[in-house]
């Protein structure tokens, strides 16, 4: 079952980057009127990318290990 794992990780991984893309969106509309809110816009934003790098990096790591096993001699 680690497949179901990594595809439910992934999804959240996809959610989590389209959000860091509102906000950096959301940053540039308002970087104008409202540095502050901009700012913190993209602090957010750059905490959901971090988070995405994350679960992304355990998924790979969980794939090359599940890669590593079937190639290991039985």
């Amino acid at each position: 079952m680690p497949q179901q794992m990594d595809t439910n990780t992934l999804k959240k991984a996809e959610a989590a980057a389209a959000m860091a893309k509102e906000m950096i969106t959301q940053a540039i509309t308002q970087s104008a009127a409202n540095t502050m809110q901009a700012e913190e816009a993209l602090k957010q934003a750059s905490n959901e990318i971090a988070q995405v790098q994350m679960m992304v990096s355990q998924v790979q790591s969980a794939m090359q290990a599940q890669s590593m096993q079937q190639q290991q001699p039985k």
